[in-house]
């Protein structure tokens, strides 16, 4: 058995980053990554064509350089693979790659046992750093869908050319499921989109980035105690497109052609449920994004900004479509599915009681009530930035400062 002051499980950007900090102070780490390469989920769950949304000046990993690409342009998927691959190499971060952990629980005498399937480790400090995102998840219901129909999840789709020829429906709404529909509509495909209740925000709004406003309005600091009325911390991300820089619009969607339904409920052989809920979920989407921009006005307002008026396109076109209750997918020539419905986390690898109700971790910035025992790389610790490229590398600084 290793003995090591502090292991990082997972070689993602939050494990990275931590471990950049880590090595900064002189502090003996490892990094655990389960693949063999860094940034794996980069890899094996984007599609070939995938940007950021956030933009570059956002990425804030440590060790980007500040003139990589354009300021307010969006960096492909290739590129924050580049970046990873470069940071491991370039900072010499110690990864051990192919070590998968399974059980990480309190040693008999003070600190963890950290057990991967080849190796076991002794550690006073382990940082968990696997991710929000651990499975894919697919409704149970999909498994009495026709066997002709080909299904796959978000995570798995790549490009329009690996789907069989035919329409396709698309289960989800938010962030991954609006993109892939609009490259799939701009692809020449026929789309069905399956609604839910993620909000929409502009790309750009009065003369600026949507995610400038959000950081100057203290918007991307909200504890999920002081979120808004109606958004929960877990609720969907909001439908934005970094490729290209526009905005998207579900209701664009329908004059391109895209067929709008609610979200689905069940399914048997060839036919689909629907909640009667299109028009419900739309009126969501618009009122979440006069809401941000009702606290962008107030923001400008408040601060005397110069900034350009602007007002939102107010498309209505979703409210036109019929709604319907089912789907024949085999009369509707829809031959695939694609489930952009989210993720679950899981962490039941560690062996203590660290869970809430929800099975996300107790901790207060990522520090759990177990000494040596940490988590960084989530949202909501103790804001959502934490979570993402702009904002996970403040909570990782902390982390490590935080290690004796």
């Amino acid at each position: 058995m290793e003995h090591i002051e502090t292991i990082i499980v997972g070689g993602g950007q939050a494990g990275l980053a931590t471990s950049y900090y880590l090595k900064e102070r002189g502090r003996e780490h490892v990094v655990l990554e389960k693949s063999e390469q860094p940034a794996s989920s980069w890899r094996d769950r984007s599609w070939d064509s995938f940007t950021l949304v956030t933009p570059n000046w956002a990425f804030r990993m440590p060790g980007a350089k500040s003139d990589s690409g354009s300021h307010d342009g969006f960096m492909h998927r290739n590129q924050v693979i580049q970046f990873f691959e470069y940071m491991v190499g370039e900072f010499k971060l110690p990864v051990k790659y192919k070590s998968q952990v399974t059980s990480i629980a309190p040693s008999d005498h003070n600190g963890y046992l950290v057990q991967t399937h080849g190796k076991d480790y002794k550690a006073k400090n382990v940082i968990i750093a696997t991710g929000f995102l651990q499975h894919p998840r697919i409704p149970a219901f999909a498994g009495n869908i026709s066997p002709d129909i080909r299904q796959l999840h978000s995570s798995s789709y790549r490009n329009p050319e690996m789907l069989p020829p035919g329409n396709l429906l698309i289960a989800g709404s938010g962030q991954s499921g609006s993109q892939i529909a609009e490259e799939l509509c701009h692809a020449g495909r026929k789309v069905y989109l399956s609604t839910g209740r993620a909000g929409r925000v502009p790309r750009s709004y009065r003369g600026k980035d949507i995610f400038e406003w959000l950081e100057l309005t203290g918007f991307l600091n909200l504890t999920p105690e002081q979120l808004p009325p109606g958004m929960g911390k877990f609720d969907g991300i909001p439908q934005l497109s970094g490729k290209e820089g526009h905005s998207i619009n579900l209701h664009q969607f329908v004059r391109d052609g895209v067929i709008l339904l609610g979200h689905l409920i069940g399914a048997e052989g060839h036919r689909v449920a629907i909640a009667p809920d299109l028009h419900k979920n739309l009126e969501i989407m618009d009122q979440f994004e006069s809401n941000v921009a009702e606290i962008i006005d107030g923001y400008i307002l408040e601060h005397g900004l110069a900034c350009p008026a602007e007002n939102l396109p107010q498309l209505r076109d979703g409210y036109e479509q019929h709604v319907l209750e089912e789907l024949d997918l085999k009369k509707e020539g829809i031959t695939a599915i694609i489930w952009a419905v989210g993720y679950t986390f899981d962490y039941s690898l560690v062996q203590l009681p660290v869970l809430d109700e929800d099975g996300f971790p107790v901790q207060s910035n990522g520090v759990t009530n177990y000494p040596g025992l940490y988590f960084v790389g989530l949202p909501w610790m103790p804001s959502e930035k934490s979570g993402f490229l702009i904002g996970v590398a403040e909570s990782a600084r902390q982390i490590a400062s935080s290690i004796m």
